[in-house]
C-alpha cells in the first residue's frame, strides 16, 4: 500500500492516553477527528473535531459512531481497560472477564463490524489502526483479563487484515510495552507511541511491535511449536 495522508480520522479511546496521543499527532497534521470516548468530558482540545460519547461495547454506540464519520478514512480502535484483577485466570471475577473482553475486544469487532463495510463501500483507500498490546504477544503469569483479551485483539486484527488483503483497506496492529497513561503512570510517552503508530499505518505496515521484544516473541513462537513449556518472558539486552 502507498503512504497515506489521512483526512479524516475517527479515534475511540481518545480522552487519555494513547487514544489522547493518536487524536494530538492527527490534529497536528491537519486530520479532522471524531473522537469517542465513554468519558466525554476528556474529548476537547481539537478544534473543530467531532465529540462523541460511546460505550465502544456497545454495538448499536458504535453503529452511531460510524454513521457520524462516513468520510473516514482511519479509524483507530483503541479503547481499552486494564480491569480490576491482574492475577492469575482463576483469580478474576466473572464480572471483571466480562466486562474487560466486552470492551477490549468488544470494542474492536464492533468497530469493525460498524467501520468495514462503510469503508469498503467508498471503494476509496482507508485504514484501520487497532491497539492491542505487547501482552498480547508474549504470556506473562498473570495479567488478568487484560492479558487474555489482548491476544484476542491480535489474533481478530489478523483475521481482518488477511480478509482485507486484496482491497484498499490496511490494517495496523499496534503492541506496545508499558505506555504511560490512566493505566500506568510509567512507561513510554504515548505521543512517542503515536508517532511511531501512525508512520506504520501511512506505510501500509502491519505490527508495531518494541524491538528489545521482537526476539521473545519469536522464542514464544518456537516453544509452542515444539511442545516447551511455557518460559517467563524476557527483553532482548
Amino acid at each position: 500500500m502507498a503512504f497515506m495522508h489521512f483526512t479524516t480520522a475517527v479515534v475511540t479511546g481518545a480522552a487519555s492516553g494513547i487514544g489522547k496521543a493518536l487524536a494530538t499527532r492527527l490534529h497536528e497534521a491537519g486530520t479532522r477527528l471524531v473522537l469517542a470516548d465513554i468519558d466525554a468530558d476528556g474529548l476537547t482540545g481539537f478544534g473543530a473535531g467531532t465529540a462523541v460519547r460511546t460505550d465502544v461495547s456497545d454495538a448499536a454506540a458504535m453503529e452511531a459512531l460510524a454513521a457520524a464519520a462516513p468520510d473516514a478514512d482511519l479509524v483507530c480502535l483503541n479503547a481499552g481497560i486494564v480491569g480490576k484483577d491482574l492475577g492469575a485466570p482463576w483469580e478474576v471475577a466473572p464480572e471483571d472477564w466480562d466486562r474487560v473482553f466486552a470492551v477490549n475486544l468488544g470494542g474492536v469487532v464492533n468497530g469493525l463490524r460498524a467501520f468495514v463495510p462503510r469503508l469498503l463501500a467508498t471503494g476509496r483507500p482507508g485504514h484501520i489502526l487497532i491497539t492491542a498490546s505487547l501482552a498480547g504477544l508474549a504470556t506473562f503469569p498473570a495479567g488478568g483479563a487484560y492479558a487474555a483479551s489482548k491476544h484476542a485483539v491480535v489474533a481478530v486484527a489478523e483475521q481482518a487484515a488477511l480478509t482485507l488483503a486484496d482491497t484498499p483497506i490496511g490494517v495496523t496492529l499496534l503492541c506496545p510495552a508499558l505506555v504511560r497513561s490512566a493505566m500506568s503512570p510509567e512507561g513510554e510517552d504515548p505521543l512517542d507511541i503515536a508517532d511511531t503508530a501512525l508512520a506504520a499505518a501511512r506505510a501500509g505496515e502491519f505490527a508495531v511491535v518494541p524491538k528489545e521484544w521482537g526476539g521473545e516473541i519469536v522464542r514464544r513462537g518456537r516453544r509452542l511449536a515444539s511442545g516447551a513449556q511455557p518460559a517467563m518472558p524476557a527483553p532482548d539486552m
